[in-house]
């Protein structure tokens, strides 16, 4: 029964396309933006006072828009 909930969820999350979620999970981030998961974990440790992500208990969201204007205005990554 709890496996079909788990698959019931992913299945809803999988329906809304990754550019026009709110966050992403790191995983997906590294997908999207074609850039590692190891990277982009030290980013967020690098700049906690920076609002492109949020923790959700100990899981790092990535706000989708507002990393992409803090890539926009960065240099090197």
């Amino acid at each position: 029964m709890d496996n079909e909930k788990a698959m019931a969820c992913e299945k809803k999350r999988s329906d809304v396309p990754v550019w026009h979620r709110y966050t992403l999970t790191i995983e997906e981030a590294a997908g999207y933006y074609h850039i590692g998961e190891t990277k982009l974990r030290m980013l967020v440790d690098e700049h906690p006072n920076e609002d492109f992500f949020v923790m959700n208990g100990n899981r790092v969201l990535i706000k989708r828009e507002k990393f992409e204007r803090y890539l926009d205005r960065a240099t090197a990554v």
